[in-house]
């Protein structure tokens, strides 16, 4: 189940990444941020069956930790304030537990990491000129 998920995980980075670099949204950030989101959640939904009958009530907090580290950007955003800080820390923390829980299912949440920290660095991409 856990390699199902994590499959699943890089296959939806790996479109994402096609998406901005074929359709160059706008808000390539906010794409960024929003896709390690709902592929976070989505890792969490698959892993919930397996990781309830292996962990019982454990799986609150071993689920719910990098939903919500993932969560920290979006709501960064959503504020205005401090949105690298947020993208380095959500992608600190994913990468953290992920190692922590890497012989179970700590393996899955990794590929959102490629995406928030892709979100920190177009921070300091150079823009492409108006004139």
């Amino acid at each position: 189940m856990t390699g199902l998920a994590a499959v699943g995980a890089i296959v939806g980075v790996l479109l994402v990444g096609l998406v901005v670099l074929v359709r160059k949204p706008a808000n390539t950030r906010s794409v960024l941020r929003w896709s390690a989101l709902a592929i976070t959640a989505l890792v969490a939904a698959v892993l919930v069956p397996f990781t309830v009958d292996d962990s019982g009530t454990a799986a609150s907090y071993l689920l719910g930790v990098p939903v919500v580290a993932a969560l920290l950007p979006v709501l960064a955003q959503w504020v205005g304030r401090l949105t690298v800080v947020a993208d380095l820390m959500a992608a600190l923390i994913l990468t953290g537990w992920g190692l922590l829980l890497g012989l179970g299912i700590g393996v899955a949440f990794l590929p959102a990491v490629i995406l928030l920290i892709a979100s920190a660095a177009g921070t300091w991409a150079p823009r492409p000129s108006t004139t």
